[in-house]
């Protein structure tokens, strides 16, 4: 005879759990994207309606004029004071929340925990607390959940993926030294990065998903520490973690041989491209990215092609420089857009000039980058349909440099 079971929804506080020690053998639960939505602010809208429409059949649910929101786990400076209090107070009721889940986990059960956030601030205070709770990450995996076509997917670097984190309650290794736990991951992420790309998965998601698959090592020690006597945290580990990604997405987007010629300016442009394609990102994440390639962000500004707006950073594309900055510049990057804006005005004796006068005409990493950029660039970007235009003279433009006579074919 099949067993008939009745689930019981229950409301409480995911910081104390109505239930008994070990008492479930797997536990679910999707929780709140750091600062992505207040959702308690989203609610009231309808829980006004629904007080007036079934709050007398539950007077506990309905017995404040909106929804409560102090105890809400959501990173809010608002509520919190300001930015670091926010980080805290979020951090700190994730972790009790975990905690929580460890207690009234069974010791043969399974937790899964869904996350993302396209910000290593977010991904740090999940860290933190996922490693103070004694929950063992033992398998992380990128699924698409989000819809391509949403509003904040215009403008933003929004993610495509979230990250499902699986969790055991084992025992953990008492103390990793750093430099053993790096050769780990290292030697974990060469495996498991090979299989992302190999699936498809790119841009933002790609980085998460290598934050994700690196907690599986970096999580399974009590605590992780220096050879100075140091605890390394979730802010060294993702510093760790973003560098070896990066340095394996350079090398995947120029079918390698090349990047280490590149200089970090032109390494910082093709990966920004790959990941946020021409979209703005807050300050921090720009310069962490900056960070991971030798780039020192804030020195950049003056050149013109990297532009912070309030707290937002915006990479300019060829048609948005000033052309008398970048005409007498070496820099790879800068003379791929000078050669672009002369392209679109049919400048092409200029051009030859340019890339004789600068040595970039015969290399061939010059032309790699410029086509490792377009495609990373979506279909409809004018600076993809620029890059494509002026590859597509290329031959004739290196045949020009080989033999000046030639110049009048172009």
């Amino acid at each position: 005879m099949r067993k008939l079971y009745i689930p019981v929804v229950r409301q409480a506080s995911a910081t104390k759990l109505p239930y008994p020690d070990n008492y479930f053998d797997a536990v679910f639960t999707d929780p709140p994207y750091y600062d992505n939505i207040n959702y308690a602010e989203l609610s009231d809208f309808f829980y006004v309606w629904l007080k007036r429409a079934i709050g007398d059949l539950y007077p506990d649910l309905f017995s404040t004029p909106l929804v409560p929101k102090t105890k809400e786990i959501v990173a809010n400076p608002i509520r919190q004071g300001n930015k670091e209090g926010a980080k805290i107070f979020f951090e700190e009721n994730l972790k009790n929340s975990f905690k929580e889940i460890y207690r009234v986990l069974n010791p043969d059960g399974i937790v899964i925990i869904v996350y993302t956030h396209k910000s290593t601030s977010g991904w740090e205070t999940v860290l933190n607390a996922l490693l103070d709770s004694n929950l063992v990450v033992t398998a992380t995996w990128p699924i698409d959940t989000e819809m391509k076509a949403r509003l904040n997917a215009k403008e933003t670097a929004s993610l495509a993926s979230s990250i499902y984190i699986v969790c055991r309650k084992i025992k953990k290794k008492e103390t990793g030294w750093f430099n053993e736990v790096k050769d780990e991951i290292k030697k974990h992420l060469s495996q498991k990065l090979e299989r992302l790309w190999q699936e498809g998965v790119s841009g933002a998601d790609f980085f998460i998903a290598g934050i994700g698959s690196a907690i599986e090592i970096f999580g399974k020690y009590e605590k992780v520490m220096d050879y100075e006597g140091n605890i390394i945290r979730a802010d060294r580990f993702l510093e760790f973690v973003r560098e070896i990604v990066t340095d394996y997405v350079v090398h995947q987007i120029l079918h390698n041989g090349i990047a280490g010629e590149l200089s970090p300016l032109t390494r910082f442009y093709i990966l920004w491209r790959w990941i946020y394609k021409e979209a703005q990102v807050e300050f921090d994440e720009a310069r962490k990215l900056a960070t991971s390639v030798g780039l020192d962000l804030t020195r950049e500004f003056s050149r013109g092609l990297i532009k912070k707006s309030g707290n937002l950073i915006k990479v300019f594309g060829p048609f948005e420089r000033d052309i008398e900055k970048i005409q007498e510049s070496n820099e790879l990057i800068d003379v791929l857009h000078f050669c672009l804006i002369l392209w679109s005005k049919g400048k092409r004796d200029d051009i030859v000039k340019t890339l004789s006068d600068t040595g970039y005409g015969e290399k061939d990493a010059f032309y790699r980058v410029a086509q490792a950029i377009s495609e990373c660039l979506p279909i409809d970007s004018k600076e993809k349909r620029l890059l494509d235009g002026f590859l597509a003279g290329k031959d004739r433009i290196v045949e020009n440099l080989r033999d000046p006579k030639q110049r009048r074919l172009l």
